[in-house]
């Protein structure tokens, strides 16, 4: 541009424009920086809504166990309020230590920069440093009154030191301090007695996962292979590591291993790695206040008290086929330290939250159940509504019956239906029979060698798990009845084909599916000098010739013998005209 043929005024003007390009790349850079400026004091803003959100938990504990009572009846609940506030004192504690080391770490920074950092003068934007840090309240500061925004040196060698992939500055504890945090945070909120229960977390360090999908995945198992209460804290437990968690070893651009400390703060503008160090400071504070509020909901706050939940479905216990049910579904709270006071006939035992009424049915059609339930408020004050409840009264009676004949054959599968009127389980059992659940019934095989056999029929209720025999019923033991033989679709008696070659043993006219199968064959021909022979229920040559010696009028006769489903060998003839 300012080349040696070039006129002095070409020169000149080269040489502008090299100073206005200048310019723009230090105003780029300005933005940039101004940026990095703009991104923490929102981050900080966000710190500071965090901070108020976790104060505001412990606020509503701290409350509450101000306006309970001191009598025997809260006695149980200002013991687990207590507790809970120790819980949420341990999680500050926790949360300041990290926060305040933090802390240091930018102030160390920013002083090593040349950066004043010694006075405090709120909403003055020619001082960084506006309020001085709190309980769980980082620093408050002014990024946009730093000299030396663009100042990476320092930072740089303070927090990563002399190798990225193995920091050995500042960054190396502050993420031994991060990593411990999440550990001693969750054990602080997974650990504890209640209920005369002990539970327990001891996390193990999970620094390496694939995507988010394996680490939800390695977090969970290890949250469920602990000693926690998998009920109530399960999710809450998971959510905090997994919120928590960073990669430990990243890659960047091409180079791989390098540690989140070195990706994060290696030649980072001062005010980036200020804000860097802010943005790890919310998230401990979100951490912080999830854990606040998961403590805070194992207890209420208003005028009733509630700390437990349940799903309840309400619907009939007892429903026949084809009946249309109607279930009502609702999630009810209470207060596990403060248990409900229910009236009504029959023993009646409280505990999560509801009465469990036991009594005898009796009387006609249905019967009508009664009586109150009361809970108290926080001041006392107790609240009473009435209850009434309907029973339908069925009257228990069974049946049994065979769809094929009242009879058990031997050696067969017999279908055996029962039905228990009035209760939703039928058992069936047998003697001299035995049975098999098969669909909705049963296949009954003799069993002994009686000339009876009974069947006891019981019902059962799912619900109250209870059981009542309603009868047992006697039948006749009996041998399959001999089947019909049929020279292909002919039956014995019939007129056939002399072109037909099969043979068949069954039942015409029963409601009975035994099969048989012709064992051997004896064929006879009018008028023809010997008979012929054979095994199976298909004519061999044998037969087939003989059969075309058969006049058209005159009768063919078969001697067979055929074994049914009870391995019993019968004989069986059968006469046909051709």
């Amino acid at each position: 541009m300012a080349g040696g043929k070039e006129t002095p005024r070409q020169k000149m003007i080269g040489m502008m424009y090299l100073v206005l390009t200048a310019l723009l790349a230090l105003n780029v850079s300005k933005q940039i920086l101004d940026a990095f400026v703009a991104i923490e004091e929102n981050i900080q803003k966000a710190n500071i809504a965090q901070f108020e959100r976790g104060e505001g938990f412990t606020s509503d504990v701290n409350s509450e166990l101000n306006t309970t009572p001191k009598n025997a009846e809260n006695a149980a609940k200002r013991e687990k309020l207590q507790k809970i506030l120790k819980q949420m004192e341990e999680v500050d504690k926790l949360s300041d230590k990290l926060l305040k080391n933090i802390d240091e770490i930018k102030l160390e920074i920013l002083e090593k920069s040349g950066e004043a950092v010694k006075e405090y003068k709120n909403q003055d934007e020619n001082t960084i440093l506006w309020e001085k840090g709190a309980k769980c309240k980082p620093i408050r500061m002014n990024l946009m009154a730093v000299q030396s925004k663009d100042q990476y040196d320092i930072p740089m060698h303070e927090i990563v030191g002399k190798e990225i992939k193995n920091p050995d500055g500042k960054g190396k504890q502050l993420w031994e301090d991060f990593v411990k945090f999440r550990s001693d945070l969750v054990k602080t909120v997974g650990s504890y007695n209640e209920g005369g229960k002990s539970y327990s977390i001891n996390p193990t360090p999970i620094n390496e996962f694939k995507n988010n999908a394996d680490l939800v995945k390695k977090v969970s198992d290890m949250v469920k292979k602990s000693k926690v209460n998998h009920m109530d804290d399960d999710q809450a437990l998971t959510d905090l590591y997994i919120n928590l968690t960073k990669p430990e070893r990243v890659k960047v651009h091409d180079l791989e291993g390098i540690h989140w400390i070195g990706a994060t703060f290696d030649h980072a503008p001062l005010v980036a790695a200020v804000a860097s160090l802010t943005s790890l400071q919310q998230d401990v504070l979100s951490a912080r206040a999830y854990a606040l509020a998961h403590l805070k909901s194992k207890v209420s706050t208003g005028e009733y008290s509630f700390n437990k939940i349940m799903p309840l479905a309400y619907g009939p216990a007892i429903a026949n086929t084809g009946d249309e049910v109607e279930l009502k579904v609702m999630m009810a709270a209470f207060d596990s330290d403060n248990q409900p006071e229910v009236t009504g006939p029959g023993a009646i035992t409280v505990a999560g939250g509801q009465g469990t009424l036991k009594t005898k049915v009796a009387g006609g059609a249905e019967m009508v159940l009664s009586g109150t339930v009361s809970i108290k408020n926080k001041s006392g004050v107790k609240k009473t509504e009435n209850w009434t409840h309907t029973i339908k009264i069925m009257k228990p009676q069974g049946t049994v019956s065979l769809p094929e004949l009242n009879v058990l054959y031997k050696g067969y599968n017999n279908i055996v239906e029962g039905v228990a009127s009035g209760y939703d389980q039928t058992i069936l059992n047998g003697n001299g029979v035995s049975l098999t659940k098969s669909g909705n019934g049963y296949i009954g095989r003799v069993s002994g060698a009686g000339r009876t056999a009974t069947i006891s029929i019981s019902g059962k209720n799912s619900v109250t798990n209870k059981t009542v025999s309603l009868g047992t019923f006697t039948f006749r033991v009996m041998n399959l009845p001999p089947p019909s033989l049929f020279f292909g679709a002919v039956e014995d008696g019939g007129k056939a084909s002399k072109a037909e070659t099969r043979l068949f043993a069954r039942y015409s006219d029963s409601p009975l599916k035994a099969e048989f199968t012709v064992q051997t064959w004896e064929l006879n021909v009018a008028g023809a000098p010997r008979p012929a022979k054979g095994t199976g229920n298909q004519l061999n040559a044998d037969g087939i010739s003989l059969m075309r010696q058969a006049k058209p009028g005159s009768t063919i006769s078969f001697m067979t013998q055929v074994k049914g489903p009870d391995g019993i060998l019968r004989k069986k003839s059968g006469v046909f005209t051709i």
